[in-house]
C-alpha cells in the first residue's frame, strides 16, 4: 500500500512542480483545508481541554520541539490518550490535512511502532505509549488568518505555520523509527522508513569510486543527526558530492531521494517544497554519507541545498534506530514568511 501511495505522491509532486504551479496551488486551498480541520478539532473539546490544546500563536512553545520520549522532554498540547473517539478522529483528520497519503501512513506507523517497541523491550527505561502524542493549535485557525499547529511525540514532530491564509510553512518535519526494522513478532519485517534508507543507499552505490570518495565524509557514522532538535539550523559544511558532478542518471536518483522526503507532506505543500528547491538551484546540492555501505551497517547521510537540509541517521541500537528530518535554513516555523508578512504590513 505504501509503495503505491509513494509513487502516486511523487508523480503529483513532479507534475505540479513541472507546471510551475506549486506556489499557487499550495496556498489558499491548503490553508483553508487545514483551518477547517483545526476548527473542527477544537470544536470537539470542552473548555478545560481546549485550554490545553489551543495555545497563543506567539507562545514560546511554538518553536520548541524534540523527538525524544516524553520522560526526556516535556510537551504541551492534548494527548491522543486524553481524547475520546470523536476527538481522536478529528485530531487524525487534522494530521491528514498536512500530510500526503503516504506521509499520514508513515505517521500512523510511527505512533503504532511505539506500542510495538514496548512489547519488544524487556527491560526498557522508558514507558512506551502510543497515546502520548500531543496535538497543539497555535492561535485561531481561519482561512485568512495567521496561525499554526503541531503534532509531536517520540519520533514524530510535525509543524505547520499558516500566514495570512495564503502561505504554509511545513518545517521542521521529523520522522523516526525504533526499531528501523522489526525483527521478531507479528510485525516482523516492518520498516517504517525503509524507502528513505533504500533510496539513499541506491544512490551511493550508483556512484563511481571517485564520486564515492567525495560523498563519504567519514568511515564512522555519528550517533545522531547533527542538527538534533536545535530551533535554528545552519548549513553543515561543504562535505559531499555535488549534484553538478553527477551523471544524468545519478542526478535523477538524488532528486528522487529529495522527493521521497518532500512527498511526506500534503501534495500541494510537497510541490511547493520542490519548487523552492528548484528555484534555489540544484547544481550545488550536496549528498554526503558516513558509515558502512551495506544494509545493517551503522550509517548516516545528508542532502544539503542552498535553502534546505535533509538528515538521516541509523546508528543507535546497533544500526536499527532511525532519525530523519527536513529543515529549512530560513523557513523553519514559518520565520521567513512571517518576516515578509510583517514587512509588508508595515508598509
Amino acid at each position: 500500500m505504501r509503495r503505491l501511495a509513494l509513487y502516486r505522491s511523487l508523480i503529483v509532486v513532479g507534475f505540479f512542480a513541472a507546471l510551475g504551479l506549486a506556489s499557487t496551488v499550495a496556498s489558499q486551498r491548503t490553508a483553508a483545508s487545514m483551518a477547517e480541520a483545526a476548527e473542527a478539532f477544537l470544536a470537539t473539546l470542552p473548555a478545560d481541554q481546549r485550554v490545553i490544546a489551543n495555545l497563543p500563536f506567539d507562545s514560546d512553545d511554538r518553536e520548541r520541539f524534540h523527538y525524544v520520549p516524553i520522560e526526556m522532554f516535556g510537551r504541551r498540547g492534548l494527548t491522543l490518550e486524553a481524547m475520546n473517539d470523536e476527538q481522536r478522529a478529528a485530531a487524525h483528520e487534522l494530521m491528514s490535512r498536512g500530510l500526503s497519503e503516504v506521509g499520514y501512513e508513515v505517521a500512523v506507523d510511527v505512533i503504532e511502532l511505539e506500542g510495538i517497541l514496548g512489547t519488544l523491550e524487556t527491560n526498557g527505561r522508558m514507558d512506551r505509549n502510543p497515546g502520548w502524542y500531543f496535538f497543539s493549535v497555535f492561535g485561531n485557525p481561519s482561512p485568512e488568518g495567521t496561525w499554526g499547529w503541531r503534532v509531536e511525540g517520540h519520533h514524530l514532530s510535525l509543524h505547520f505555520t499558516v500566514v495570512n491564509g495564503e502561505t504554509v510553512a511545513t518545517t521542521p518535519t521529523f520522522f523516526g523509527s525504533n526499531p528501523a526494522e522489526v525483527k521478531e513478532g507479528p510485525h516482523r519485517g516492518m520498516r517504517v522508513l525503509g524507502f528513505e534508507e533504500d533510496a539513499a543507499r541506491e544512490l551511493l552505490k550508483a556512484l563511481d569510486a571517485e564520486q564515492q570518495a567525495e560523498a563519504i565524509i567519514d568511515d564512522e557514522a555519528p550517533r545522531d543527526i547533527a542538527t538534533e532538535a536545535f530551533s535554528k539550523v545552519h548549513a553543515l559544511g561543504p562535505g559531499g558530492v555535488k549534484a553538478a558532478d553527477l551523471t544524468a542518471g545519478q542526478r535523477s536518483m538524488l532528486m528522487r531521494l529529495i522527493r521521497t522526503y518532500a512527498s511526506l507532506v500534503e501534495d500541494d505543500l510537497a510541490a511547493a517544497r520542490m519548487a523552492k528547491v528548484e528555484e534555489a538551484g540544484t547544481d550545488d546540492i550536496l549528498f554526503a554519507w558516513a558509515g558502512g555501505m551495506e544494509r545493517g551497517d551503522r550509517h548516516y547521510y545528508r542532502v544539503q541545498g542552498p535553502t534546505f537540509l535533509i538528515e538521516y541517521d541509523n546508528t543507535q541500537n546497533d544500526g536499527n534506530h532511525v532519525h530523519s528530518v527536513w529543515r529549512d535554513f530560513d523557513g523553519d516555523f514559518g520565520r521567513d514568511i512571517l518576516r515578509e508578512h510583517l514587512r509588508a504590513s508595515a508598509h
